[in-house]
């Protein structure tokens, strides 16, 4: 299995900055800054450092319209958790997928008829 170079993984405050990004689509900075703002009372320049930040891990990009950055994301929700979890088996279950899947088994978190369904489904080809 060929993997992908690994991303740092996303801080608590980046995560929600990208669900906003994933949910509302491209937006600039205060705009982001205003999605935030119920839950993080955040200064402008936190939430442009944050933006930098994710940039610069590769998770979002920008492009200027109107004299503003207008940020996007790279990549949908379901491949960054991927990403997530490659790094959780490199660091804690040496790589093995079985280790993490007995494991998510044994603490309850999956049951074997969902997992035995999934084997079904990945069988099928992913349908």
């Amino acid at each position: 299995m060929k993997r992908k170079s690994g991303r740092k993984a996303l801080s608590n405050l980046e995560h929600q900055l990208m669900e906003i990004l994933w949910k509302a689509g491209p937006g600039t900075a205060e705009q982001i800054r205003e999605a935030l703002a119920p839950k993080h009372a955040l200064k402008d320049s936190t939430v442009r450092t944050i933006l930098t930040r994710l940039e610069h891990k590769g998770y979002i990009r920008h492009k200027i319209a109107s004299r503003a950055f207008v940020y996007s994301v790279v990549e949908k929700p379901r491949n960054v958790a991927v990403q997530a979890v490659r790094q959780i088996l490199d660091r804690f279950c040496g790589g093995s997928l079985e280790q993490l899947l007995v494991g998510l088994v044994e603490n309850e978190v999956v049951d074997r008829e969902e997992l035995e369904e999934l084997a079904r489904k990945v069988a099928k080809g992913g349908e």
